[in-house]
């Protein structure tokens, strides 16, 4: 596949009616820009994930879509309606929050009526969606007990009932799984796709974790430094990223940096420091173009044998570290001219099946499909 590389802006600019569109939404605080002119389109019942590391604008932005931070310009469409001169009050929306904020002295029940009772609904209508949120989130068991009787987890959804028995258009969901350990987190997150799913609510989180962007989101949208650099699904953003930046954040990726040596119709060669590395497909570039080339850990062959058969992208190099992790044993190879590269084993039985150790002088390749090329 060809890699096309265009700016950030022409990337996600909103090109399509979606169920919620921001156009060029700009926030500064002072002189610093917290997001830089970001146009999102979300369709209808999607699950779409802010992802990025710590100060990038995701938070920000999230705040922005529930109208607690107003945008120096820019609008933010809900339906087509305009939201930026609306109060968060007023708006479709519900947001979770990762401390889930539920009130101590109030029981799970009442937790989740608090919001209903503030809009001065009937007891039994709000009797019925109370039940019916914590039926759905499996706690109608739990409806007396007040939070501090409950797991982390079971606090989670009642945080989460509460949010969605207003009946929201929208949900955002900030960190929503940040304050469980990691095995929690990860029985959470399939647990929370499915309430989220089955009520219908379009749905933007905010994470930091990877992880939990690409096991519970449709699309993903990639944020650094208050832009958006990319968005995909979470196939798209792992073997397709748009840029060095995407390709490291995600994942794990090996960068060999270089210029286009040969751009041919079937094929492209560059040339770095540590050889020359051939790919399957051209990259829509012109020779002596400044490029990298990214490589996934797990995509890589190691062996202490050099393989028969394969001429292109062979490397040799000594070990340097080894990390057994019990699916996956990791390599740390270093090259002649002091390049380290990482490179991910599978491990297929239960008794040492790798006769690689530290020191070892290795070789490793990978399939000419396997790299893909970045222009920036």
């Amino acid at each position: 596949m060809t890699t096309t590389i265009e700016s950030p802006q022409t990337v996600n600019s909103a090109t399509s009616d979606g169920f919620l569109q921001t156009v060029d939404l700009l926030k500064r605080f002072d002189d610093v820009v917290a997001v830089d002119s970001v146009n999102l389109t979300i369709e209808k019942g999607e699950i779409f994930a802010l992802l990025g590391s710590s100060g990038c604008g995701k938070s920000t932005l999230l705040r922005m879509l529930a109208g607690f931070e107003t945008p120096t310009s820019g609008r933010v469409l809900l339906g087509g309606a305009d939201m930026v001169n609306i109060p968060p009050y007023d708006r479709p929306v519900n947001m979770m929050f990762q401390s889930y904020a539920l009130f101590p002295h109030l029981s799970v029940w009442d937790n989740v009526a608090f919001g209903l009772k503030r809009e001065g609904l009937a007891k039994d209508v709000i009797a019925s969606r109370v039940n019916t949120m914590l039926d759905l989130v499996q706690l109608g068991a739990y409806a007396k007990r007040k939070p501090h009787q409950l797991s982390g987890g079971q606090q989670q959804r009642v945080a989460l009932a509460r949010s969605l028995a207003k009946k929201p258009k929208l949900l955002l969901l900030d960190e929503p799984l940040g304050a469980l350990d990691k095995k929690l987190r990860e029985e959470t997150q399939f647990e929370l796709v499915n309430i989220i799913e089955s009520v219908g609510v379009t749905c933007v989180m905010v994470t930091h974790d990877q992880e939990e962007a690409m096991a519970m989101a449709s699309r993903i949208a990639v944020m650094s430094h208050g832009r958006v650099l990319q968005v995909g699904t979470p196939h798209e953003i792992y073997e397709y990223p748009n840029c060095r930046f995407v390709a490291d954040f995600i994942g794990q990726a090996n960068l060999f940096d270089g210029q286009l040596a040969v751009e041919a119709a079937d094929r492209s060669e560059i040339e770095t420091p540590e050889g020359m590395i051939y790919i399957d497909h051209p990259t829509a570039g012109y020779v002596g173009q400044p490029v990298s080339v990214a490589v996934r850990p797990e995509k890589i062959n190691i062996s202490k044998q050099k393989p028969d058969g394969q001429f292109a992208n062979v490397f040799a190099g000594k070990v340097l570290e080894i990390a057994y992790f019990g699916s996956y044993n990791t390599y740390v190879v270093q090259l002649p001219n002091g390049k380290q590269v990482k490179v991910m084993s599978a491990n297929y039985l239960r008794f040492e099946s790798s006769d690689i150790t530290w020191e070892d002088e290795v070789f490793f390749w990978w399939p000419a499909e396997a790299a893909v090329v970045l222009t920036h």
